[in-house]
Protein backbone atom coordinates (compact mmCIF):
# COMPACT_ATOMS: atom_id res chain seq x y z
CA UNK A 1 0.00 0.00 0.00
CA UNK A 2 1.14 3.34 -0.45
CA UNK A 3 0.32 4.78 2.72
CA UNK A 4 -1.14 2.98 5.36
CA UNK A 5 -5.07 2.32 5.34
CA UNK A 6 -7.14 1.46 8.02
CA UNK A 7 -10.12 -0.39 7.97
CA UNK A 8 -12.69 2.06 9.72
CA UNK A 9 -15.53 0.45 11.37
CA UNK A 10 -18.98 2.56 12.89
CA UNK A 11 -22.22 1.44 13.59
CA UNK A 12 -23.91 3.64 10.58
CA UNK A 13 -27.72 2.17 11.51
CA UNK A 14 -28.73 -0.37 14.34
CA UNK A 15 -28.42 -3.59 13.13
CA UNK A 16 -25.68 -3.10 9.75
CA UNK A 17 -22.18 -3.45 9.52
CA UNK A 18 -20.38 -0.89 8.08
CA UNK A 19 -16.60 -1.97 6.55
CA UNK A 20 -14.20 1.05 5.05
CA UNK A 21 -12.60 -0.77 1.88
CA UNK A 22 -9.97 1.84 1.77
CA UNK A 23 -7.36 -0.88 2.39
CA UNK A 24 -7.60 -4.56 3.21
CA UNK A 25 -9.12 -6.16 6.19
CA UNK A 26 -12.17 -8.66 7.09
CA UNK A 27 -15.28 -8.20 7.74
CA UNK A 28 -14.90 -7.87 11.54
CA UNK A 29 -18.37 -9.33 13.00
CA UNK A 30 -19.95 -11.88 12.89
CA UNK A 31 -22.25 -12.73 9.73
CA UNK A 32 -26.02 -11.53 8.97
CA UNK A 33 -28.68 -14.37 8.44
CA UNK A 34 -27.40 -16.77 5.74
CA UNK A 35 -27.67 -16.72 2.11
CA UNK A 36 -30.78 -19.59 2.22
CA UNK A 37 -32.90 -17.19 4.11
CA UNK A 38 -32.38 -14.06 1.96
CA UNK A 39 -32.94 -15.55 -1.43
CA UNK A 40 -35.77 -17.05 -2.27
CA UNK A 41 -38.19 -14.02 -2.82
CA UNK A 42 -36.26 -13.02 -5.23
CA UNK A 43 -38.39 -15.35 -5.47
CA UNK A 44 -41.46 -14.72 -2.91
CA UNK A 45 -42.65 -12.04 0.58
CA UNK A 46 -41.42 -12.93 3.12
CA UNK A 47 -44.70 -13.47 5.29
CA UNK A 48 -45.15 -16.78 2.90
CA UNK A 49 -42.14 -18.57 3.30
CA UNK A 50 -39.22 -19.57 5.15
CA UNK A 51 -36.08 -18.12 3.23
CA UNK A 52 -37.37 -14.62 3.85
CA UNK A 53 -35.35 -12.38 2.03
CA UNK A 54 -37.72 -9.41 4.05
CA UNK A 55 -36.96 -10.06 7.47
CA UNK A 56 -36.12 -6.83 9.37
CA UNK A 57 -32.31 -6.99 10.48
CA UNK A 58 -32.25 -8.08 14.04
CA UNK A 59 -30.87 -4.88 16.71
CA UNK A 60 -27.04 -5.09 17.49
CA UNK A 61 -25.09 -3.38 20.09
CA UNK A 62 -22.56 -1.15 18.76
CA UNK A 63 -19.19 -2.83 18.26
CA UNK A 64 -15.91 -1.35 19.42
CA UNK A 65 -13.37 -2.14 16.58
CA UNK A 66 -9.10 -2.34 17.92
CA UNK A 67 -8.19 0.92 18.38
CA UNK A 68 -5.57 0.14 15.57
CA UNK A 69 -9.06 -0.48 13.12
CA UNK A 70 -10.72 2.89 14.63
CA UNK A 71 -8.19 5.60 13.70
CA UNK A 72 -9.26 8.28 11.66
CA UNK A 73 -9.30 8.55 7.88
CA UNK A 74 -5.48 9.26 7.01
CA UNK A 75 -6.97 11.72 4.36
CA UNK A 76 -6.27 9.67 1.57
CA UNK A 77 -9.41 9.86 0.14
CA UNK A 78 -10.31 11.91 -2.33
CA UNK A 79 -14.35 11.13 -2.28
CA UNK A 80 -15.99 7.99 -0.35
CA UNK A 81 -18.04 5.21 -2.51
CA UNK A 82 -20.41 4.15 -0.03
CA UNK A 83 -22.01 0.66 -1.34
CA UNK A 84 -24.28 -1.82 0.66
CA UNK A 85 -23.98 -5.47 0.67
CA UNK A 86 -25.16 -8.87 2.34
CA UNK A 87 -22.49 -11.03 4.33
CA UNK A 88 -22.23 -13.07 1.02
CA UNK A 89 -21.10 -10.20 -1.02
CA UNK A 90 -19.36 -7.89 1.38
CA UNK A 91 -16.26 -10.05 1.86
CA UNK A 92 -15.84 -10.52 -2.10
CA UNK A 93 -15.81 -6.82 -2.29
CA UNK A 94 -13.77 -5.94 -0.03
CA UNK A 95 -10.68 -6.71 -1.52
CA UNK A 96 -11.31 -4.28 -4.55
CA UNK A 97 -10.89 -1.66 -2.31
CA UNK A 98 -7.00 -0.94 -2.50
CA UNK A 99 -7.07 -1.17 -6.32
CA UNK A 100 -9.88 1.19 -6.38
CA UNK A 101 -8.35 3.55 -4.69
CA UNK A 102 -5.24 3.28 -5.95
CA UNK A 103 -6.74 3.67 -9.70
CA UNK A 104 -9.06 6.57 -8.86
CA UNK A 105 -8.38 8.09 -5.10
CA UNK A 106 -11.53 6.96 -3.95
CA UNK A 107 -12.27 5.15 -0.72
CA UNK A 108 -14.65 1.91 -0.96
CA UNK A 109 -16.69 1.83 2.33
CA UNK A 110 -18.72 -1.30 2.68
CA UNK A 111 -21.71 -1.23 4.47
CA UNK A 112 -22.76 -4.77 5.43
CA UNK A 113 -26.42 -5.50 6.31
CA UNK A 114 -28.85 -8.32 6.01
CA UNK A 115 -30.59 -8.73 2.25
CA UNK A 116 -34.07 -8.02 3.55
CA UNK A 117 -33.44 -4.87 5.15
CA UNK A 118 -31.51 -2.93 2.35
CA UNK A 119 -34.63 -1.93 0.01
CA UNK A 120 -36.95 -0.22 3.07
CA UNK A 121 -33.33 1.41 4.57
CA UNK A 122 -32.81 2.96 1.19
CA UNK A 123 -36.50 4.16 1.30
CA UNK A 124 -35.28 6.03 4.60
CA UNK A 125 -31.87 6.86 4.00
CA UNK A 126 -31.60 7.86 0.06
CA UNK A 127 -34.02 10.79 0.12
CA UNK A 128 -32.05 12.16 3.51
CA UNK A 129 -28.53 11.90 2.08
CA UNK A 130 -27.23 8.97 4.22
CA UNK A 131 -27.88 6.45 1.72
CA UNK A 132 -25.53 4.06 -0.24
CA UNK A 133 -23.92 5.32 -3.90
CA UNK A 134 -24.40 1.55 -4.48
CA UNK A 135 -26.86 -1.33 -3.37
CA UNK A 136 -27.43 -4.99 -4.10
CA UNK A 137 -30.93 -6.04 -4.26
CA UNK A 138 -33.46 -8.27 -6.16
CA UNK A 139 -34.70 -7.36 -9.39
CA UNK A 140 -38.55 -7.29 -8.68
CA UNK A 141 -37.57 -4.31 -6.18
CA UNK A 142 -37.23 -1.91 -9.62
CA UNK A 143 -40.44 -0.99 -10.33
CA UNK A 144 -41.06 0.24 -6.46
CA UNK A 145 -37.67 1.94 -6.28
CA UNK A 146 -37.74 3.53 -9.62
CA UNK A 147 -41.36 4.58 -9.56
CA UNK A 148 -40.17 6.28 -6.27
CA UNK A 149 -37.44 8.11 -7.78
CA UNK A 150 -34.52 6.04 -5.82
CA UNK A 151 -32.75 4.54 -9.02
CA UNK A 152 -30.69 5.58 -11.46
CA UNK A 153 -30.29 4.48 -15.03
CA UNK A 154 -27.45 1.35 -15.29
CA UNK A 155 -25.15 0.88 -18.07
CA UNK A 156 -23.09 -2.39 -18.80
CA UNK A 157 -20.54 -0.80 -20.14
CA UNK A 158 -20.49 -2.71 -23.73
CA UNK A 159 -20.11 -5.83 -22.09
CA UNK A 160 -23.87 -7.10 -22.47
CA UNK A 161 -22.98 -9.65 -24.21
CA UNK A 162 -20.75 -11.39 -21.22
CA UNK A 163 -24.32 -11.50 -19.04
CA UNK A 164 -26.99 -13.58 -19.56
CA UNK A 165 -29.95 -12.39 -21.59
CA UNK A 166 -32.86 -13.14 -18.66
CA UNK A 167 -30.69 -11.87 -16.19
CA UNK A 168 -30.45 -8.32 -18.38
CA UNK A 169 -34.12 -8.79 -19.33
CA UNK A 170 -35.11 -9.03 -15.38
CA UNK A 171 -33.39 -5.69 -14.94
CA UNK A 172 -34.93 -4.01 -17.35
CA UNK A 173 -38.09 -1.56 -16.42
CA UNK A 174 -39.86 0.69 -18.50
CA UNK A 175 -36.98 -0.56 -21.40
CA UNK A 176 -33.93 1.16 -19.25
CA UNK A 177 -31.74 -1.11 -16.85
CA UNK A 178 -31.36 -0.45 -13.66
CA UNK A 179 -29.38 -3.13 -12.34
CA UNK A 180 -26.44 -4.56 -13.08
CA UNK A 181 -26.92 -8.53 -12.92
CA UNK A 182 -25.05 -11.02 -10.91
CA UNK A 183 -27.06 -14.25 -10.04
CA UNK A 184 -29.85 -15.63 -11.28
CA UNK A 185 -31.92 -18.83 -9.54
CA UNK A 186 -35.38 -20.47 -9.81
CA UNK A 187 -36.95 -23.77 -8.44
CA UNK A 188 -36.54 -27.28 -9.36
CA UNK A 189 -38.09 -30.32 -8.64
CA UNK A 190 -36.40 -32.68 -5.71
CA UNK A 191 -37.18 -36.14 -5.66
CA UNK A 192 -35.32 -38.76 -2.89
CA UNK A 193 -33.66 -40.85 -5.38
CA UNK A 194 -33.91 -44.33 -2.64
CA UNK A 195 -38.25 -43.34 -2.52
CA UNK A 196 -38.66 -42.53 -6.35
CA UNK A 197 -36.86 -44.33 -9.09
CA UNK A 198 -37.89 -42.22 -11.73
CA UNK A 199 -38.50 -38.62 -11.62
CA UNK A 200 -42.15 -38.54 -12.48
CA UNK A 201 -42.79 -36.64 -16.09
CA UNK A 202 -46.82 -34.70 -15.47
CA UNK A 203 -48.25 -33.32 -12.36
CA UNK A 204 -50.50 -36.57 -13.05
CA UNK A 205 -47.75 -39.10 -12.37
CA UNK A 206 -47.09 -37.01 -9.79
CA UNK A 207 -50.27 -37.94 -7.89
CA UNK A 208 -49.98 -41.33 -8.72
CA UNK A 209 -46.89 -41.58 -7.70
CA UNK A 210 -47.61 -39.97 -3.90
CA UNK A 211 -50.58 -42.23 -3.78
CA UNK A 212 -48.44 -45.48 -4.03
CA UNK A 213 -45.58 -44.25 -1.77
CA UNK A 214 -47.92 -43.06 0.87
CA UNK A 215 -49.42 -46.63 0.20
CA UNK A 216 -46.14 -47.64 1.12
CA UNK A 217 -45.40 -46.54 3.84
CA UNK A 218 -43.74 -43.10 3.75
CA UNK A 219 -45.89 -39.93 5.23
CA UNK A 220 -46.34 -37.96 2.25
CA UNK A 221 -45.44 -38.44 -1.49
CA UNK A 222 -45.57 -34.79 -2.90
CA UNK A 223 -45.42 -32.17 -0.41
CA UNK A 224 -46.02 -28.61 -0.66
CA UNK A 225 -46.62 -25.46 1.94
CA UNK A 226 -50.62 -24.22 2.70
CA UNK A 227 -49.65 -20.88 1.70
CA UNK A 228 -47.37 -20.70 -0.76
CA UNK A 229 -47.92 -18.84 -4.29
CA UNK A 230 -44.16 -18.57 -5.40
CA UNK A 231 -43.48 -22.65 -4.91
CA UNK A 232 -47.03 -23.14 -6.43
CA UNK A 233 -46.27 -21.17 -9.51
CA UNK A 234 -44.75 -23.50 -11.78
CA UNK A 235 -47.68 -25.71 -11.09
CA UNK A 236 -50.43 -23.20 -12.29
CA UNK A 237 -48.30 -22.36 -15.19
CA UNK A 238 -48.22 -26.12 -15.93
CA UNK A 239 -52.31 -25.62 -16.12
CA UNK A 240 -52.28 -22.58 -18.00
CA UNK A 241 -52.70 -19.70 -15.02
CA UNK A 242 -50.90 -17.16 -14.71
CA UNK A 243 -50.35 -13.91 -12.92
CA UNK A 244 -50.12 -10.58 -15.55
CA UNK A 245 -50.22 -10.90 -19.01
CA UNK A 246 -47.91 -9.06 -21.43
CA UNK A 247 -48.41 -6.53 -23.61
CA UNK A 248 -48.31 -6.29 -27.60
CA UNK A 249 -44.49 -4.91 -26.74
CA UNK A 250 -43.81 -7.87 -24.18
CA UNK A 251 -44.00 -5.87 -20.74
CA UNK A 252 -45.94 -7.06 -18.22
CA UNK A 253 -49.64 -6.02 -18.37
CA UNK A 254 -51.13 -4.97 -14.81
CA UNK A 255 -54.77 -4.93 -16.46
CA UNK A 256 -54.79 -8.45 -17.33
CA UNK A 257 -54.72 -10.51 -13.90
CA UNK A 258 -54.78 -14.25 -14.37
CA UNK A 259 -55.38 -15.25 -10.96
CA UNK A 260 -58.98 -15.77 -11.31
CA UNK A 261 -58.15 -17.35 -14.93
CA UNK A 262 -59.13 -21.52 -16.26
CA UNK A 263 -55.48 -22.38 -15.73
CA UNK A 264 -55.53 -21.19 -12.12
CA UNK A 265 -59.06 -23.16 -11.24
CA UNK A 266 -57.57 -26.27 -12.99
CA UNK A 267 -54.47 -26.21 -10.98
CA UNK A 268 -56.68 -25.39 -7.72
CA UNK A 269 -58.43 -28.40 -8.98
CA UNK A 270 -55.15 -30.73 -8.94
CA UNK A 271 -54.41 -29.43 -5.76
CA UNK A 272 -57.47 -30.05 -3.98
CA UNK A 273 -57.82 -33.46 -5.43
CA UNK A 274 -54.13 -34.00 -3.50
CA UNK A 275 -56.39 -33.38 -0.19
CA UNK A 276 -59.69 -34.82 -1.18
CA UNK A 277 -58.33 -38.37 -1.93
CA UNK A 278 -56.02 -38.25 1.24
CA UNK A 279 -52.84 -38.25 -0.46
CA UNK A 280 -52.23 -34.44 1.54
CA UNK A 281 -53.32 -33.82 4.90
CA UNK A 282 -56.13 -30.95 5.11
CA UNK A 283 -55.26 -28.83 8.49
CA UNK A 284 -51.87 -29.80 8.71
CA UNK A 285 -50.72 -26.14 8.52
CA UNK A 286 -47.47 -27.24 6.71
CA UNK A 287 -45.04 -24.03 6.32
CA UNK A 288 -41.48 -23.74 4.84
CA UNK A 289 -39.77 -25.44 8.09
CA UNK A 290 -41.85 -28.04 8.11
CA UNK A 291 -41.72 -28.50 4.53
CA UNK A 292 -38.08 -29.09 4.39
CA UNK A 293 -38.07 -30.94 7.86
CA UNK A 294 -40.18 -33.51 6.35
CA UNK A 295 -37.50 -34.01 3.14
CA UNK A 296 -34.79 -34.09 4.84
CA UNK A 297 -35.93 -36.88 7.18
CA UNK A 298 -37.43 -39.11 4.64
CA UNK A 299 -40.90 -38.22 5.38
CA UNK A 300 -41.61 -36.57 1.91
CA UNK A 301 -40.37 -38.34 -1.57
CA UNK A 302 -41.10 -34.78 -3.36
CA UNK A 303 -41.06 -31.25 -2.95
CA UNK A 304 -40.65 -28.15 -4.94
CA UNK A 305 -37.17 -25.96 -4.00
CA UNK A 306 -34.19 -23.83 -4.67
CA UNK A 307 -30.72 -24.00 -4.54
CA UNK A 308 -30.86 -22.15 -1.30
CA UNK A 309 -31.91 -25.71 0.32
CA UNK A 310 -28.90 -27.77 -0.74
CA UNK A 311 -27.03 -27.08 2.03
CA UNK A 312 -29.60 -28.68 4.97
CA UNK A 313 -30.21 -31.39 2.21
CA UNK A 314 -26.60 -32.33 2.05
CA UNK A 315 -25.87 -31.79 5.44
CA UNK A 316 -29.14 -34.01 6.96
CA UNK A 317 -27.30 -36.88 4.40
CA UNK A 318 -31.12 -37.29 2.79
CA UNK A 319 -30.73 -39.13 -1.04
CA UNK A 320 -31.58 -36.33 -2.88
CA UNK A 321 -31.56 -35.16 -6.99
CA UNK A 322 -32.84 -32.28 -8.38
CA UNK A 323 -34.72 -32.44 -11.54
CA UNK A 324 -36.71 -30.58 -13.94
CA UNK A 325 -40.31 -30.18 -13.04
CA UNK A 326 -43.33 -32.02 -14.51
CA UNK A 327 -45.24 -30.54 -17.33
CA UNK A 328 -49.26 -30.17 -17.25
CA UNK A 329 -52.13 -30.16 -19.89
CA UNK A 330 -50.72 -26.80 -21.16
CA UNK A 331 -46.73 -27.66 -21.01
CA UNK A 332 -44.01 -27.30 -19.53
CA UNK A 333 -44.40 -26.12 -15.48
CA UNK A 334 -42.12 -22.20 -15.62
CA UNK A 335 -41.16 -21.10 -12.25
CA UNK A 336 -40.32 -17.71 -11.48
CA UNK A 337 -36.54 -16.45 -12.47
CA UNK A 338 -35.27 -14.68 -9.62
CA UNK A 339 -32.12 -11.84 -10.22
CA UNK A 340 -30.07 -10.53 -8.09
CA UNK A 341 -27.97 -7.40 -9.15
CA UNK A 342 -26.08 -4.04 -8.12
CA UNK A 343 -28.34 -0.87 -8.10
CA UNK A 344 -27.08 2.57 -8.44
CA UNK A 345 -28.82 5.00 -5.93
CA UNK A 346 -30.76 8.34 -7.57
CA UNK A 347 -28.76 9.70 -4.58
CA UNK A 348 -25.60 9.09 -5.29
CA UNK A 349 -23.14 11.52 -5.04
CA UNK A 350 -20.59 10.28 -7.26
CA UNK A 351 -23.09 8.58 -10.24
CA UNK A 352 -20.08 8.16 -12.85
CA UNK A 353 -17.60 6.92 -10.35
CA UNK A 354 -20.16 3.71 -9.17
CA UNK A 355 -20.96 2.90 -12.60
CA UNK A 356 -16.97 2.68 -13.53
CA UNK A 357 -16.58 0.66 -10.29
CA UNK A 358 -19.63 -1.90 -11.55
CA UNK A 359 -18.60 -1.84 -15.19
CA UNK A 360 -14.67 -2.14 -14.62
CA UNK A 361 -14.06 -3.39 -11.02
CA UNK A 362 -17.26 -6.19 -10.55
CA UNK A 363 -18.33 -6.76 -14.10
CA UNK A 364 -15.03 -9.34 -14.48
CA UNK A 365 -14.73 -13.60 -14.42
CA UNK A 366 -12.41 -12.99 -10.93
CA UNK A 367 -15.04 -11.56 -9.38
CA UNK A 368 -18.04 -13.03 -10.19
CA UNK A 369 -17.07 -16.21 -10.02
CA UNK A 370 -15.96 -15.47 -6.63
CA UNK A 371 -20.13 -14.71 -5.89
CA UNK A 372 -20.61 -18.25 -7.07
CA UNK A 373 -18.25 -19.58 -4.47
CA UNK A 374 -19.26 -17.41 -1.46
CA UNK A 375 -23.26 -18.17 -2.56
CA UNK A 376 -23.48 -20.67 -4.97
CA UNK A 377 -26.54 -20.04 -7.33
CA UNK A 378 -26.19 -19.72 -11.06
CA UNK A 379 -24.47 -16.09 -12.23
CA UNK A 380 -25.79 -13.98 -14.91
CA UNK A 381 -22.27 -13.54 -15.60
CA UNK A 382 -22.16 -16.76 -18.35
CA UNK A 383 -18.00 -17.14 -17.97
CA UNK A 384 -18.58 -17.54 -14.18
CA UNK A 385 -20.98 -20.77 -14.94
CA UNK A 386 -17.98 -23.05 -16.64
CA UNK A 387 -17.63 -24.99 -13.27
CA UNK A 388 -21.12 -25.35 -11.79
CA UNK A 389 -22.35 -28.24 -10.09
CA UNK A 390 -24.60 -31.01 -11.38
CA UNK A 391 -27.07 -29.66 -9.03
CA UNK A 392 -27.18 -25.98 -10.29
CA UNK A 393 -26.69 -27.18 -13.33
CA UNK A 394 -29.58 -29.20 -12.86
CA UNK A 395 -31.51 -25.88 -11.82
CA UNK A 396 -30.48 -23.69 -14.73
CA UNK A 397 -32.10 -26.59 -17.14
CA UNK A 398 -35.61 -26.76 -14.58
CA UNK A 399 -35.81 -22.74 -15.26
CA UNK A 400 -35.25 -22.92 -19.09
CA UNK A 401 -38.03 -20.65 -20.92
CA UNK A 402 -39.34 -19.26 -17.89
CA UNK A 403 -40.40 -15.66 -16.98
CA UNK A 404 -38.54 -13.30 -14.52
CA UNK A 405 -40.79 -12.54 -11.46
CA UNK A 406 -42.77 -9.42 -12.79
CA UNK A 407 -40.95 -6.38 -11.32
CA UNK A 408 -44.25 -4.14 -11.71
CA UNK A 409 -45.21 -2.04 -8.70
CA UNK A 410 -48.55 -3.99 -9.02
CA UNK A 411 -47.25 -7.62 -8.19
CA UNK A 412 -47.34 -6.27 -4.28
CA UNK A 413 -51.10 -6.29 -5.36
CA UNK A 414 -50.98 -9.96 -6.34
CA UNK A 415 -49.04 -12.45 -3.03
CA UNK A 416 -51.66 -12.16 -0.47
CA UNK A 417 -54.71 -12.67 -1.80
CA UNK A 418 -52.91 -15.26 -4.49
CA UNK A 419 -51.52 -17.34 -1.12
CA UNK A 420 -54.81 -17.37 0.50
CA UNK A 421 -56.83 -18.72 -1.87
CA UNK A 422 -54.29 -21.18 -2.33
CA UNK A 423 -54.82 -21.68 1.84
CA UNK A 424 -58.70 -22.00 1.33
CA UNK A 425 -58.59 -24.72 -1.40
CA UNK A 426 -55.73 -26.62 1.03
CA UNK A 427 -58.29 -26.11 3.73
CA UNK A 428 -61.30 -27.21 2.01
CA UNK A 429 -62.91 -23.93 2.95
CA UNK A 430 -63.59 -22.66 -0.97
CA UNK A 431 -63.83 -24.43 -4.02
CA UNK A 432 -60.82 -23.94 -6.72
CA UNK A 433 -63.53 -21.55 -8.86
CA UNK A 434 -64.86 -19.57 -5.79
CA UNK A 435 -61.34 -18.90 -4.41
CA UNK A 436 -59.61 -17.74 -7.78
CA UNK A 437 -62.58 -15.41 -8.58
CA UNK A 438 -62.53 -13.70 -4.89
CA UNK A 439 -58.88 -13.81 -5.14
CA UNK A 440 -58.85 -11.94 -8.79
CA UNK A 441 -61.41 -9.23 -7.74
CA UNK A 442 -59.45 -8.76 -4.65
CA UNK A 443 -56.41 -8.31 -6.43
CA UNK A 444 -57.95 -6.24 -9.15
CA UNK A 445 -59.38 -4.02 -6.94
CA UNK A 446 -56.42 -3.10 -4.89
CA UNK A 447 -54.43 -2.87 -8.66
CA UNK A 448 -57.06 0.22 -9.24
CA UNK A 449 -56.62 1.58 -5.56
CA UNK A 450 -53.48 2.41 -6.23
Amino acid sequence: MRNKRMLLLSLLIIGTMVLAACGGGQPAAAPAAPAAEEAAPTEAPAAEEAPAEEAPAEEAAPTEAPAEEAAPANGDCSATLTVWADEQRAPVLLPLGDKFQADTGVCLELVQKQFGAIRDDLKVAGPAGEGPDILIGAHDWIGELVNSGLLAEVSLGGKDASFAAEGVAACNYDSKLYCLPYAVENVAFFINSDLVAEAPATWDDVKTLSQEIKDGGTKYGYLIQENDPYHFYPIQTAFGGYVFGKDANGNWDPSNVGIGGEGTVAAFSWLDSMYADGILDRGAAINYDLMSAAFQNGDAAMIIGGPWMLDGFRSAGVPYKVVALPAGPAGQSKPFLGVQGFMISAFSKQPLLAQTFLQEYVATDEVMSAFVAANPRPSAWTAANANLDDDLKAFGTAGLGSDAMPNIPQMSAVWSSWGTAMQLVSQGKQTPAEAAAEAQTQIETAIAGN
